[in-house]
């Protein structure tokens, strides 16, 4: 391609948000920078689309679809401004059944989420999670700075980060299972507990409830510190692309090269150290230093041997993750809300199996993750349920079409016996089932749908697996791919590395400052 500098300082491999974040920070620090991306667009999973051919002018974010984790000291230090929209309410859990069943709607009202949970739950219910709430903002304050340095080891970060009566908690938590961490608080409802350990315990996870590591994704899960976000994951303005937008802009800004449709063949080597990069079309661009924003299983391929790689593969897992883009042509309505109750949309909608009364939810929790581990697909899994149009209408067409998504967890990659193909269509009847439980004539409302399943995420993003954290969550700190890959010159810096699967940035940040530190250059 005649766009491609021939020679630069600096090649990113990935335009997703992490290399974005990169290529602002090394452009700005002087540095010939460019960014190539295999896909047709840039963003990543981090993108803002028109997937519905029936309804062509409607947004959606495919893949990732809210901010909450990424630093606001990042943020400060890259200067951009992300428009996002607080969600009030922000969680809705309902339950099946008419008028008189109980739900959960929380919002920034402390106080009344307190009266819904005595009310749905017990007085109990509420001291255990105000205890767990309260220790955990202890957590996320203590390991905040952590997350924009180099990783250090579980032990040696309790030890320089985190106040010295939390420090075992913290061990444990990052080594061990959300169930354990959660028993901690004697809950006394199963269903409170399911709530949070597949909000933030099993999602994106290719494990169950009861696995060591569940509880990494726990904390990471509850670091959300973005201003006026009191602690809740946020809706960015126009889609997730406007995140990647905003990132692209300002790295352009700063005289860096973007360029999609750009994909990388192989790192090029001279004399045991990185020369450059080659490019599928045969063209290549020489740099010294070249940085993996790519998922660090494809980076292994364009340079293989690398002496991280049989550590790296040996914790390799496919994805787990269903999710369902829905355009629909009005507003779902459910059944458990009275008249005048907030609306619900715009928050977290959570259908787990086993909210019906005398149900067991844990039982059904656990059944679900064997039904996986098999290769089976689950007749009732975990559904995070999206309608962000009632917050942010800049995505709806002219029609007032909503964009909606299931967020399903969990599925297996390989059904057994089957394939997606065939599997598909049925099983996305059978999800929107479960939503009439909920909300009768969902159903009715799809115009049109987009599904993306572990392959097909694996497809349209171009992610190993389909796995939506590039590396599982439940591997953590110095376990996941390092900052730099033992060949000279050659970096990683994707959702794979530390801090964890997200849209963080934070990798990105730090694995420019390593770059930046190794060429003897102040930092960023």
């Amino acid at each position: 391609m005649s766009d491609i500098p021939r020679r630069a300082d600096v090649v990113i491999i990935g335009a997703g948000h992490n290399g974005l974040v990169a290529a602002v920070l090394l452009a700005r620090a002087g540095l010939a920078v460019t960014v190539l991306e295999a896909a047709p667009v840039i963003g990543g999973a981090a993108r803002t689309e028109h997937p519905f051919p029936k309804v062509p002018g409607l947004g959606q974010s495919t893949g990732s679809y809210l901010l909450g984790l990424m630093p606001p000291e990042l943020i400060a230090k890259l200067g951009v401004d992300i428009p996002v929209l607080r969600r009030d309410p922000h969680y809705f859990l309902p339950t099946p059944g008419g008028p008189g069943s109980p739900y959960l709607l929380f919002g920034r009202d402390r106080e009344a989420t307190r009266e819904q949970m005595t009310r749905f739950f017990s007085a109990a219910d509420v001291a255990a999670d105000d205890a767990m709430q309260a220790e955990l903002a202890m957590l996320r304050e203590d390991l905040a700075p952590a997350w924009l340095v180099e990783p250090l080891p579980v032990e040696e970060t309790a030890e320089r980060y985190i106040r010295s009566e939390l420090r075992q908690v913290f061990v444990e938590l990052v080594r061990g299972s959300v169930v354990d961490y959660l028993a901690r608080f004697d809950f006394r409802s199963e269903l409170l507990i399911a709530m949070y350990a597949v909000t933030d315990g099993v999602s994106g996870l290719n494990a169950g409830p009861d696995d060591p590591g569940t509880g990494h994704n726990f904390l990471a899960h509850n670091m959300c510190r973005l201003p006026g976000s009191g602690g809740t994951w946020m809706i960015a303005q126009g889609g997730m692309g406007t995140v990647s937008g905003t990132f692209a802009a300002a790295a352009r800004a700063a005289g860096a090269t973007i360029v999609a449709g750009a994909p990388v063949a192989e790192v090029l080597t001279d004399a045991g150290a990185v020369s450059g990069v080659r490019l599928e079309d045969g063209g290549t661009v020489a740099a010294p230093v070249v940085l993996g924003a790519c998922d660090p299983y494809q980076l292994m391929r364009l340079a293989p041997g690398l002496p991280v790689e049989e550590r790296i593969k040996a914790v390799r897992r496919p994805g787990t993750t269903l999710k369902v883009n829905l355009a629909l042509r009005d507003l779902p309505t459910f059944s458990c809300l009275p008249a005048g109750a907030p609306s619900p949309f715009g928050s977290t909608i959570h259908l787990l199996p086993g909210s019906a009364p005398g149900a067991e939810p844990m039982a059904e929790l656990r059944r679900m993750w064997e039904d996986v581990s098999q290769g089976r697909l689950p007749a009732e899994p975990t559904i995070e349920w999206y309608l962000h149009t009632t917050v942010d209408p800049t995505l709806q067409d002219a029609e007032g079409h909503h964009s909606s998504a299931l967020f399903v967890q969990s599925v297996p990659y390989d059904i057994a016996g089957s394939n997606w193909d065939a599997e598909l269509p049925s099983y996305v009847e059978r999800l929107l089932a479960i939503c009439d439980k909920y909300a009768p004539g969902t159903s009715d409302l799809v115009v049109d749908t987009m599904p993306l399943t572990p392959p097909g995420i694996e497809e349209h993003f171009g992610i190993t697996g389909g796995h939506i954290h590039h590396i599982d969550n439940t591997v953590s700190f110095t376990d996941r791919m390092p900052y730099v890959t033992g060949l000279p010159g050659l970096y990683a810096g994707s959702a794979g590395a530390f801090p964890a699967g997200s849209v963080i940035g934070a990798a990105g940040h730090n694995a420019a400052q390593r770059i930046l530190a190794d060429l003897g250059r102040p930092a960023a």
